[in-house]
This record gives structure tokens, C-alpha cells and sequence, in this order.
């Protein structure tokens, strides 16, 4: 296909198109049909054309060594005027194993346009596309016939329109008449290592009319594979088959197709001598699947396949085979016409189907829904043909019934579905998983689980202020749902509201009641302070200890803790009053917990630093106490810094000395570096007082089969000294 859609695609030229004769003064032609100009497709297509006159190219590289050009023009009036003039097509080597050449080698292809009427005679009497492009070029009427027949769907352009139209469709199905007409040309003279431009120019005098060139870059090395045509699939039905395929996918590569049938499935024959097109496309609708239906005999096994054909004649592979049979439909229908209810499991049914039926089939089933348009499952089967009245024993609350007929062929035929409801006395199950939420303004939102039973009608929803006092019903009517809002007054004196569900049916049989749900009030008043009441310092570790918040609701107490230095308090600890009873706090048996106390250990703190400790108190609204006064502390120095790394020696016994070197901490302040020196079993002494930017002494005071033993430690500023570091050297 090498141009744009005008109203719809070709029906099938065999069943739908017949031509006449080309007379000596007049050639008609009578299509029983109506057609589209169709959108440019193959390998390769220029973006972006000026629709008004333009040369549109395409190439398909063939796998015997030649390259195929079809283009075409985008207006009527240029394709006339073109046809007087012709085309001159040029190619151009761009490159050459796989380099780009300096400068293109130009090649004059020679000049196209259509064949004179003459050679048209010889070959129209057997190509019906030759037939139709040669009243198109030299007709002097072009006339559509049956325009009776096909007013209402489509109106005819012009004629010089028609010419166009059907002229480009005859192109597209038959690239000799393509080739005939001045519209396609074969390069027999390609390289496979050398890739083209294919130029095609309009001859026309620019002086009569302004027609933009087309062009396409194409190598032999751009050959593909054609694609087998995707997702055929058949549909199987009394007396016929219906086809379909994925249009969409290969709509740019196929523009027809070929169907084939196959009675034993190795055989094929081809159902249509004239390529199929696609007829459902139009400017607003671009179908994705193509559709056939053949004339078959029931009850006998059919495969189908079918081919895609390009507009340069290539067919490609088959598609994958699809099989079925067709089946004659059941004509007879059953009716359920009478209901007698035994008791509330139990029901006698009667349908109507007619005599002439019993031969057609093989019986009845019986099938059951909770729903009148659910999943009806089959409750009851083989039930006879001549059977009319059965009786079922398993009723639910609401049911569903419908009766099928079974063909013999396998066909089904089912009744309409009937409502049955026997006497229902059995309640509801008891509500689950109710549970809700208080607002600052008093709105209540109540959520629980749905009931499971069919033929549930609501939920009648009360309330109470206490516990134990009776509570009084706040729905009207039962409520459909599992949501329920409520608004209740947050003011007053109760800190706490209840609530609890029963469920009804629709014979208002009801549920024994849910659990009661208790939910808390808004609450605007924060908690009382809590406040700290004793602290130490032990091995570096902070003990608190804290007099807890006296407000019944209160749920944790934070700790909060900053340095002296710092300006931002810091949440270092949580106290749960869930866990107080395992903890080292003393609480009352009651829930007050005035008198009560909390401890905690701070272990994360450094020595020399000052510190500073508040505590807040949170109820279980959110609120939080004032912070109690801050505790001030300071965490004196215990530990043994270390300041002496890498601490390690280097022996030269040719030499006769012992290297030491180390490094020292970034972090320390260190006024000096003490180094030790003794031999093995003996005592120690002082060898060198160092400076603390020195980091390594030699030794040459050592002989040889001693073990020396060395220890080095850093003396700060302050008078402290580090962690001491010591090795053994045997010389």
C-alpha cells in the first residue's frame, strides 16, 4: 500500500468486482464494490510529506540480489500530470563496507512513465489490475457502476479522482502493472556491500506544477525475513466459520491476504483467487483485525491458514493452523414454568420444552447462582429427556435456578433464571470486627466486617454513655453498609462512648449483638508535669530517677537530653507505662499514678561533658505535659584514654640499633611521649622523654641474643596519661 485512505478499503475483488471488456473507443469498467486509497507501507517510508504533491518511495531488498522501488504521488492532479512527463530516477552509492563515501557515485536509472495503450491490450484480457489501470490512464469515461447500491455508504469524488484512486489501488495489488504504469522499477545491478539512495524526480515543468522529489535509503543488507501473519483464530458455527486476524501488527507490510482451507490438514486450497483487503478502516476508525467467513458442512473438520501479500507481490509464510467443526444450534428452549416449595430446603420445579425436542437431545441440567447474573453451577445432571418436574434438596437462602438442554451435538440452550426463597427463620451471624474513631469535633466513624449471608438487609447500630447501661437504637432503619458516621458532644462528663451492631436479614430475622466497642473522647487537657527526684554518676553511667506524671491517661514518659553546648533537646528515651510494672519504677495497685517513680540508666554520655535532662509526659490523646525543670550535670573523666596506635619496630642487626615508630590519635592533647625500655625478666626504666610531633626513636643501646621489651605511653596536658602500649623484640 503506497498511499492515504480516502473512505474504506477494497471487499474482495473476486467476490465483490467484475470487469467488462476495454472497447476500442471506451473502456468501462463496473466494480460492484467501493474502495480507499491506502496508507503509504513496506520496508522504509519518508515522514513528515507534504500531502498536497509529493513522490512517496518505498524499497524491499530482495534475498536474490535485487532491490525493488515502488513509489507513487500524493494528489490526482499530479499523478496527471506526472503521467504525461514521467519520472526520472537516480541513484546514489552513499557507501561501501560499511564506510561513507566522499563523494556519491550518481547513477542515472533512466526515465518511467507509463506504457502506451498498446502493450496495455496484450496483457488487460488477463490481468484485471492492468485492466482497471489502463481505463484509468486512457479511458475516456471512467464510470463506477451500482451506485444504487452504494449511495448511502459512500459518495464518488470526481472523476479524475476515481482514475486516481483506483488506479493506485490496481498498483498496489500487482506490482507488474505498478511497473507498467511508470509506477515501480526493479535494480538488478546492486552490491551487497554498498547501500543507495534512490531518487525519484518529477519531470513536470515547475511552471505548471511544483512537485516535491521522494527518495529512500536502501542496501541489500536491509533484507528481512517477511513475518508469518499473527493470531489467527477461528470461530465455529451451524453452516459457516468465521476467521480473524491481527490486522494492526503488519498492516504496514501486508496490504492483502490469501486464506487457504484444508479438509485433512496437509492438503490447502486457496479460497480466494484475488487477494482479501481489509474493509473496516475508515478517517475515524483504524481496525486491528481482519475478518472471513467460509460456507461449511456441520460436523466435519476444517483447517485454516492464511498468507499476507505485499504490494511487490511477495507472499509470506503460512500462518499457524487453526481447526474446528461446525455444529448445528439447538432450536428448542426450556422454560421453568411452576415452583412448589416442600420446605425450606426442599422444592418440586416444572419447565415446558417441547416434544419435538426430546430426539435433539441428550437431557437436562439443573443449574444454581446466588445471583441472578453470577457463576450458575450445575447442581443436578442427566436428568431425562422426556423429564418435565424434578425435585432439588439442597435450597440456600436465595437461589437462582435455570434449567439447559443438552444437544447432542454439545450445543447448550438455557431458561431464563427464577427467583426461589423458601421460608427463612435462621438470623444472621453476630457482627465481627467492629471498631471506630472519635474526632476533635465529635465525629464518629464506625467500620466492622460484612456479614457473609445473601440475603442480608442491614444493620441496626446502638449506643450508650456507660457500659452497662441499655443502650438505645440510633438507626431509623437498617443500615446497608459496613461504614457509619455519629456525632457525639465532647463536652460533657463522659470521657468515653459505646456503641455495638445486630445484624437483620430480609425476612428481619436478627443477630445477636456484637461486642460492645468502647471509644475514647477527645481530650483537651494535657497531663500534670512530671518531675526528676534524684540522680548519680557511676562509672561514667547517668542514673535518673523521677516522680511520674499524677494523670490517669498518661501512656509514656519521654527523656530528653542536651549538652550545655547545644541548644537542641534531644529524645534519648521512652518510658512505657505498659512496661513500668516490669520495670525498677514503684507504681500503686491503682490506676493513679501519683507517688509513683521510674528510673533509667544513660549510658551514652561522654566523660568531662555537662549535660541537661527534662522529662515530657503524653496521655493516650496525644497531649504532652509541661517538660519538668531540667536536670543540670556534668559526667566527670573515669576512663583511661587511648592515644598510641600502630605502635611497631624495625630491626637492623648489620647496623646494631632497633627502630620504633607509632602514631598518635588525632583527637588527644598530648604534652609528651614517655618510652620505657628493659631487658626481658628485668626491670624497667625510662629511656626517652619526646616531643608529641616525633613518631619514631632509635635505639642503638641493644646486643645481640637479648629480648628487649619496650612500653610507650602519651602524657597529656592535663597530667593524665593514656593507655600504655608495649611489644617484645628478641635482637
Amino acid at each position: 500500500m503506497i498511499y492515504k485512505t480516502i473512505k474504506n478499503q477494497c471487499l474482495n475483488l473476486k467476490d465483490r468486482c467484475s470487469f467488462l471488456r476495454i472497447l476500442k473507443s471506451e473502456m468501462l469498467i463496473i466494480f460492484c464494490c467501493f474502495c480507499c486509497v491506502y496508507q503509504s507501507n513496506g520496508q522504509q517510508q519518508i515522514d513528515n510529506v507534504n500531502p498536497d504533491h509529493q513522490i512517496v518511495v518505498i524499497a524491499r531488498p530482495q534475498k536474490s540480489g535485487k532491490i525493488m522501488i515502488r513509489w507513487a504521488v500524493t494528489s490526482a492532479r499530479a499523478w496527471r500530470k506526472l503521467n504525461t512527463y514521467g519520472y526520472n530516477v537516480k541513484r546514489y552509492t552513499l557507501t561501501r563496507n560499511k564506510k561513507t563515501l566522499a563523494l556519491p557515485e550518481e547513477k542515472d536509472m533512466g526515465v518511467f512513465k507509463s506504457k502506451p495503450l498498446e502493450e496495455w491490450m496484450t496483457v488487460i484480457e488477463s490481468n484485471n489490475n492492468a485492466a482497471v489501470m489502463a481505463q484509468s490512464l486512457y479511458g475516456e469515461r471512467f464510470n463506477v457502476e451500482g451506485q444504487d447500491k452504494l449511495s448511502a455508504i459512500i459518495n464518488l469524488a470526481e472523476e479524475q479522482t476515481q482514475r486516481f484512486t483506483w488506479g493506485l489501488y490496481a498498483a498496489d495489488q500487482d506490482f507488474m502493472t505498478a511497473q507498467m504504469a511508470g509506477l515501480g522499477f526493479v535494480d538488478t545491478n546492486v552490491i551487497s556491500n554498498e547501500k543507495y539512495v534512490y531518487k525519484v524526480i518529477p519531470l513536470v515543468p515547475e511552471n505548471e506544477l511544483v512537485i516535491k522529489e521522494g527518495g529512500v535509503f536502501v542496501g541489500l543488507q536491509d533484507y528481512d525475513i517477511l513475518p508469518k501473519p499473527l493470531d489467527l483464530a477461528g470461530v465455529y458455527l451451524d453452516g459457516k466459520t468465521m476467521l480473524s486476524w491481527n490486522y494492526e501488527i503488519h498492516k504496514e507490510l501486508y496490504n492483502s491476504y490469501f486464506v487457504e482451507r484444508s479438509i485433512d490438514g496437509k492438503h490447502f486450497t486457496r479460497l480466494n483467487d484475488l487477494p482479501f483487503n481489509n474493509l473496516n478502516n475508515t478517517d475515524k476508525r483504524d481496525t486491528k483485525r481482519m475478518f472471513y467467513i467460509d460456507s461449511i458442512t456441520n460436523n466435519r473438520t476444517y483447517h485454516y491458514r492464511i498468507l499476507g501479500k505485499t504490494i511487490f507481490g511477495e507472499l509470506s509464510p503460512v500462518s499457524e493452523v487453526v481447526s474446528g467443526q461446525g455444529k448445528e444450534i439447538l432450536a428448542y428452549v426450556p422454560k421453568i414454568t411452576t415452583k412448589h416449595y416442600l420446605d425450606d430446603k426442599r422444592i418440586i420445579l416444572e419447565w415446558e420444552f417441547l416434544k419435538e425436542g426430546n430426539q435433539k437431545i441428550t437431557g437436562f441440567e439443573l443449574n444454581r447462582s446466588d445471583k441472578v447474573k453470577g457463576n450458575y453451577k450445575v447442581v443436578m445432571e442427566n436428568i431425562p429427556p422426556e423429564a418435565r418436574k424434578i425435585q432439588y434438596d439442597d435450597l440456600q437462602t436465595t437461589n437462582y435456578l435455570t434449567i439447559t438442554a443438552i444437544g447432542k451435538n454439545g450445543d447448550k440452550r438455557t431458561s431464563f433464571p427464577t427467583l426461589i426463597q423458601p421460608v427463612d427463620s435462621i438470623p444472621p451471624t453476630q457482627p465481627k470486627g467492629i471498631r471506630g474513631s472519635v474526632d476533635s469535633l465529635g465525629i464518629v466513624t464506625l467500620k466492622w466486617v460484612p456479614n457473609t449471608e445473601k440475603d442480608m438487609l442491614g444493620y441496626r447500630i446502638f449506643r450508650g454513655n456507660n457500659k452497662k447501661e441499655e443502650y438505645s437504637q440510633i438507626t431509623v432503619a437498617p443500615h446497608q453498609g459496613t461504614v457509619y458516621y455519629d456525632s457525639v458532644s465532647v463536652k460533657n462528663l463522659n470521657a468515653k462512648v459505646f456503641y455495638k451492631l445486630i445484624a437483620v436479614d430480609q425476612r428481619f430475622n436478627m443477630s445477636t449483638p456484637s461486642e460492645i466497642l468502647e471509644l475514647k473522647k477527645p481530650d483537651f487537657i494535657k497531663p500534670t508535669q512530671p518531675v526528676f527526684q534524684t540522680y548519680k554518676i557511676e562509672s561514667g553511667k547517668v542514673h535518673l530517677k523521677w516522680a511520674l506524671s499524677s494523670s490517669q491517661d498518661v501512656i509514656q514518659h519521654d527523656i530528653y537530653r542536651r549538652a550545655a553546648t547545644e541548644t537542641e533537646w534531644v529524645l534519648v528515651h521512652t518510658v512505657n507505662n505498659n512496661d513500668l510494672r516490669t520495670s525498677k519504677a514503684t507504681v500503686p495497685s491503682n490506676t493513679n499514678n501519683n507517688g509513683a517513680f521510674a528510673d533509667w540508666i544513660d549510658v551514652n554520655v561522654e566523660a568531662t561533658k555537662r549535660y541537661n535532662y527534662t522529662i515530657i509526659a503524653i496521655d493516650d490523646s496525644g497531649l504532652e505535659s509541661d517538660p519538668a525543670p531540667p536536670l543540670t550535670l556534668e559526667v566527670p573523666k573515669t576512663d583511661i584514654l587511648e592515644a598510641i596506635r600502630n605502635f611497631n619496630n624495625e630491626i637492623d642487626k648489620k647496623g646494631g640499633y632497633i627502630t620504633l615508630y607509632w602514631k598518635l590519635s588525632k583527637a588527644v592533647d598530648v604534652a609528651e611521649i614517655q618510652i620505657y625500655k628493659g631487658i626481658k625478666d628485668k626491670p624497667i626504666s625510662l629511656l626517652s622523654n619526646i616531643r608529641p610531633n616525633i613518631e619514631n626513636i632509635i635505639d642503638y643501646k641493644v646486643k645481640p641474643n637479648n629480648i628487649y621489651r619496650y612500653i610507650i605511653r602519651a602524657v597529656f596536658k592535663d597530667g593524665q596519661v593514656s593507655a600504655s602500649k608495649q611489644m617484645t623484640i628478641k635482637f
